[in-house]
């Protein structure tokens, strides 16, 4: 069953949300009010309140956040799925260190809700593989947690 909301990460979900996790993360399209939802990995939790993630310079997402900056994160993991709501904004233009094109977004998060549904557990952990060049994976994959976690 689903838990009443809070307003913070759990110490677990911390933990969790360091790095390669598999999310989604909806917003408002800001051309026709529909949402928008994408998939992305690049995500961590910097504590128990806010979220930072690093998306494409020329993403959608961040047309849609100067508009509306409501969005939900999903969490599928730790048996479960979890649902965080925020406000984003775009703290940076270009993640400094990165080599890629890539801006931040920082989350405020307002509340944090078990939305499983009743009797549900997760039992496998997503696990996505890099069709592309593996050691170019890892150097892109160090240089945005790194710039994510200053």
């Amino acid at each position: 069953m689903a838990e009443q909301a809070t307003n913070q990460l759990s110490e677990d979900l911390v933990n969790f949300l360091q790095g390669e996790q598999i999310v989604l993360l909806a917003s408002i399209d800001a051309e026709n009010g529909s949402p928008n939802i994408l998939c992305i990995s690049w995500l961590l939790a910097t504590g128990p309140t806010t979220l930072r993630l690093a998306i494409d310079g020329r993403s959608k997402l961040l047309q849609n956040i100067a508009k509306n900056d409501l969005v939900t994160v999903t969490v599928l993991g730790l048996g479960t799925a979890t649902a965080i709501t925020g406000r984003a904004k775009q703290y940076i233009d270009k993640l400094a260190g990165v080599s890629l094109n890539m801006a931040g977004v920082e989350i405020s998060i307002d509340a944090v809700r078990d939305v499983m549904f009743y009797g549900g557990k997760l039992t496998n952990q997503l696990v996505a593989d890099k069709t592309y060049d593996k050691t170019l994976a890892k150097k892109y994959d160090t240089e945005i947690f790194t710039a994510l976690r200053h």
